[in-house]
Order: structure tokens, then C-alpha cells, then sequence
């Protein structure tokens, strides 16, 4: 599924949410250096937020499709599994990875970026966690349960989003606390909403994991019955996210 995002690589780019500003000053502040990482980089949405701000950013993904996308875009990358990525010896300020650390091995990916953080630099791990109000989600739900019944959509608001997201900070801080060369792991929250229109949600849903392999005509009944569901709604709803991210500093004797 890692590598099933880049089948529609530009409609990934434009409908994926960006993050909080809040987040990207607080990682920057929190940094050596302003030479930025971004992990699984995709089409640069994380990249080109660090960019905005002055940052000079490489990033490392392993579809060519999303890293070609991302160069259109002007963003240096090298296609590669994050846990086969040859550093060569260069070191960064920050190593970030926006949505994409759970496709790592958690353990693996906490020594490579031990070997590529200088000391005192930042690893940075965060995931949008999307909770519409109950109404809405029982509504697209309900569409799930009805074309992919036996899918992690179909179970997909059942417990809270933040729930879901929390488990993977606290498996991604156990596996920088097993590696070592890092301060104890930190977890930060940024709380925040985006409206979406029927036509703006229409366009993320296919980029989202449970759908990126569903057959075409399956996808046309999903997008169909959540598409009458934002009308039944009023044509619009809101998405409450919350950013959670975990990260630690490298030590100083690295």
C-alpha cells in the first residue's frame, strides 16, 4: 500500500491537507541548523512548507512517480526505502516525516536518523488525525459498510482518529527509545478545522489509503454515495484535525 499512493501522484499534491504553521516553526525553532530531511517526502507537501520558511530541504522517497512530482515542484529527492538510504555522510538539523512513518520500521528508521542527525538535531514524526462530526462520519460509514464492508474504512470512526494516531506516536517513541542517542521522546498536539466542499473532499478520498487499490467501479459507488451524503449535509462539512506528532532530540555527544 506504501507504494500505491503515486498512482494519481498530482491529485495527491493538490488535495492532501498541508500542517499547522505552529508545527513548522516550533521544529525549526527546536533545531541546530535550518538543512531539513522530510522521510517518505511524497510530492513535497512537507518539503515545501520548510521551503517556504527558508529551509534548505532533501527529500527521500521510495515511489519515482511522487518524487517526480515533488522535483516538478523543486524539491531535491533520492528514491529509496528510508531504511536502505545511503546518507554519504551528510548530516541534517532535522529529519521530518509528515503521514509516513508508520511504512517505516520503527526501529530501523530511528538509527538511520541517529546516523544522519547532527548533535542536537531534531527528529520530527507527525500524522493529521481527520474527525468529521458523528453525523458526517456515520454517514460516510454507512456508505463504506454498504461497497467494502470488511474494510479499515468501514470501521474507520468507530473510536476517535486521535486514538488510532496516538498508538502510532507511542510505537514510533518506543522505537527511538530502543535505539538510543536520542533524549526522551516528546508527543505535541496542534488542534485545527478545514472546510471541505463536496468537490474538495471528493478529490482527497481516492489519495486515501483504503481507497488508492479499490477497483474503479467500487471507487465510483464510494465516491457516489459520499458524495449524496456531503449534499444531504448541505453541500459542505467541516474536518476537525488534530496534528499529533512525536519527537526527541539527538544527544549532544553524537
Amino acid at each position: 500500500m506504501a507504494e500505491s499512493f503515486g498512482s494519481n501522484a498530482d491529485r495527491y499534491d493538490r488535495a492532501r491537507p498541508h500542517y499547522p504553521q505552529a508545527l513548522v516553526d516550533r521544529i525549526i525553532a527546536a533545531s541546530p541548523g535550518s538543512d531539513v530531511l522530510d522521510v517518505g517526502c511524497g510530492t513535497g507537501i512537507v518539503a515545501r512548507q520548510f521551503q517556504s520558511v527558508g529551509c534548505r530541504v532533501l527529500g527521500v522517497d521510495v515511489d519515482a512517480r511522487m518524487a517526480d512530482l515533488a522535483r516538478q515542484r523543486g524539491l531535491d529527492v533520492e528514491v529509496a526505502s528510508f531504511e536502505a538510504w545511503d546518507p554519504a555522510g551528510r548530516k541534517f538539523g532535522a529529519v521530518v516525516s509528515g503521514q509516513t512513518w508508520h511504512w517505516v520500521d520503527p526501529l530501523a528508521g530511528a538509527a538511520k536518523a541517529a546516523q544522519t542527525l547532527r548533535p542536537r538535531g531534531l527528529l520530527a514524526l507527525f500524522w493529521n488525525a481527520g474527525q468529521p462530526l458523528p453525523e458526517v462520519a456515520e454517514s460516510f460509514m454507512k456508505v463504506y459498510r454498504q461497497v467494502m464492508p470488511d474494510s479499515l474504512a468501514a470501521r474507520q470512526w468507530t473510536v476517535p482518529a486521535v486514538d488510532g494516531y496516538t498508538a502510532l506516536c507511542t510505537k514510533a517513541a518506543d522505537g527511538i527509545r530502543q535505539v538510543g542517542g536520542f533524549a526522551e521522546p516528546e508527543q505535541w498536539r496542534f488542534d485545527w478545522e478545514r472546510p471541505y466542499t463536496r468537490g474538495e473532499w471528493l478529490d482527497q478520498l481516492p489519495t486515501q489509503g483504503a481507497f488508492t487499490r479499490l477497483p474503479q467501479s467500487k471507487l465510483e459507488e464510494v465516491l457516489a454515495g459520499v458524495g449524496a451524503a456531503i449534499d444531504a449535509a448541505g453541500g459542505s462539512f467541516t474536518m476537525h484535525y488534530a496534528t499529533l506528532a512525536v519527537t526527541a532530540q539527538r544527544t549532544a555527544t553524537a
